[in-house]
């Protein structure tokens, strides 16, 4: 029984444009979101995604529905994030989008009936500081991190995505929070 996204992708193949559009609907904003925690920048993450459903058009016959194509797309769209991490100049300023507050969701906010004007502030603080925390981090850990904690993935399906073995997502896991802790430890 295929699922689906992979019926939806072999009409596309076929040149049913409706059913493209819903492949797009489906995965437009869990890709945003992703590609936003992973780069911190609206425009980027726009273009991520834009550029991902690109690629998916062009490589529909390539897509072996045997695989879950959720793995296949974000596989896409992680692989995009890290070509941009990769890119950035080392002297990338840390706090670029940290005044950018429509960048932040209903994720980056943690839920409170009682919010007053100095919890507020240091919410906002401490996001500010893990937002710095998680930006230093060296791309191939923070990958593994935003697909591991804010998509909430599997290290089986972050394996899969990856195309690395999950004893290596387990090490970078492991070795991401070690790098965030060190950080944070000093500025929490």
């Amino acid at each position: 029984m295929i699922s689906v996204e992979a019926r939806l992708a072999r009409l596309a193949l076929k040149g049913d444009q409706r059913a493209f559009a819903e492949i797009v609907e489906l995965y437009q904003d869990k890709l945003y979101h992703m590609s936003y925690r992973m780069l911190y920048n609206r425009q980027e993450a726009e273009d991520v995604v834009q550029e991902t459903f690109l690629r998916v058009y062009k490589n529909l016959a390539r897509y072996d529905d045997a695989m879950k194509f959720s793995t296949w797309i974000y596989r896409i769209a992680t692989n995009l994030c890290i070509d941009r991490l990769r890119k950035r100049k080392p002297a990338y300023s840390l706090d670029a989008e940290s005044t950018d507050h429509e960048g932040l969701d209903g994720y980056a906010m943690i839920p409170s009936d009682n919010r007053t004007p100095e919890s507020e502030l240091m919410l906002s603080d401490t996001q500010r500081i893990i937002h710095q925390a998680v930006e230093t981090l060296p791309a191939k850990y923070k990958s593994v991190m935003v697909l591991r904690y804010l998509q909430e993935m599997s290290l089986q399906e972050i394996s899969d995505v990856l195309e690395m073995p999950v004893t290596t997502i387990k090490t970078r896991v492991h070795r991401g929070r070690e790098f965030l802790r060190k950080k944070l430890e000093h500025k929490l």
